[in-house]
């Protein structure tokens, strides 16, 4: 077992939204295997709320990886001011180039975790990840493989600071939504376009529970401002758009006034679930198993029958994506009712 408990350790981790909200089970599980240590997390700028408000870490750190930090000068840097932190355990959560880059060159008396192949000669306990479990448990693993006996935490978690609690509560109240009302969230964009369910099936699920008394609320980053103008186009009814008014934080904070939230796999849907928003998930061509709800309360819509055309892997370019086209309005609200009625909404 590597001592951890009053060490100075450094959590590297800089890839995706969801990503990142899934590596928050492993924070807390770390605080408490070591509640005297002090915990630092390396993060990209941009997701930066995801972590800011940790109440189990120490410090956070960013690097604008897209940004004015893309070049390998830039993460020289970051590792030369790493350095001067004096860190006495480095644990890397993803293999990617860039991360791994800076660990390698971040001067430590141990690095951890997992790491691109080309550095693993200078890891002093390699732990790989188990690609055969959900993605939050294959975080929680490298603790595990760390010696970690005890790795309970409170699911995903994203803390929002007191200005984005305002902000949210700004947004509603200027948009008129009062104590009363009943808001279903939709969350109709995702980075990969094979995972997106039709706009205009969308805009017959949110007229359909508007018709029952809800208000719909669409969300979404600024990408999805063109998907969310399509679905409401078509929609009778009129909702609230939140789509691209807010950031991760405020985002989190709004999401908590809702009774249930619609989605497709994206980086929203576990910001929501973090939240503890229960939530109706479609998904086709990725795999529930690994990436999907890490809550109780979901449930996962998928096309019947199956289609099979991407057990071997998800896929990014698809002709006729059955797997989303064969998923019905039915099915969506079916769940959307079952999961509402469970909740007593």
């Amino acid at each position: 077992m590597v001592e951890l408990n009053g060490k100075k350790i450094l959590v590297t981790f800089l890839m995706h939204l969801g990503d990142l909200t899934l590596t928050t089970p492993f924070i807390h599980a770390l605080r408490n295997a070591v509640p005297d240590a002090h915990i630092t997390f390396l993060a990209d700028e941009k997701l930066k709320d995801v972590v800011l408000h940790n109440p189990y870490l120490d410090e956070v750190i960013t690097i604008d990886k897209k940004g004015r930090d893309n070049s390998l000068l830039a993460l020289i840097a970051c590792a030369r001011k790493l350095s001067g932190m004096d860190f006495d355990v480095v644990i890397n959560l993803h293999p990617n180039e860039r991360c791994s880059f800076i660990c390698a060159l971040t001067k430590t008396k141990l690095r951890a975790g997992t790491t691109h192949k080309l550095f693993k000669p200078l890891w002093n306990i390699f732990t790989p990840l188990d690609r055969t479990i959900h993605a939050a448990d294959m975080y929680l693993n490298v603790l595990e493989q760390l010696g970690v006996k005890n790795i309970s935490h409170n699911g995903l978690e994203i803390f929002p600071g007191e200005d984005h609690i305002r902000q949210a509560e700004d947004f509603w109240r200027e948009n008129g939504v009062f104590g009363s009302d009943k808001l279903i969230g939709f969350n109709i964009g995702s980075a990969v376009v094979t995972k997106r369910w039709a706009p205009e099936r969308f805009a017959q699920v949110a007229d359909i529970l508007a018709d029952k008394g809800y208000k719909p609320v669409f969300f979404g980053g600024t990408m999805d401002e063109e998907m969310v103008q399509e679905a409401v186009s078509k929609m009778h009814t009129i909702p609230v758009v939140a789509t691209g008014a807010f950031t991760i934080g405020t985002l989190a904070a709004a999401m908590r006034r809702c009774s249930l939230i619609i989605t497709n796999d994206s980086g929203p849907m576990h910001v929501a679930i973090s939240q503890k928003v229960p939530i109706v998930a479609m998904y086709g061509p990725s795999s529930p198993k690994l990436y999907g709800p890490y809550t109780k309360d979901a449930i996962i819509v998928t096309a019947q029958p199956p289609c099979m055309g991407c057990a071997s892997g998800m896929k990014h370019k698809c002709d006729d994506m059955q797997c989303m086209t064969r998923l019905t309005v039915e099915q969506v609200v079916q769940a959307a009712e079952q999961m509402l009625a469970q909740k007593g909404q």
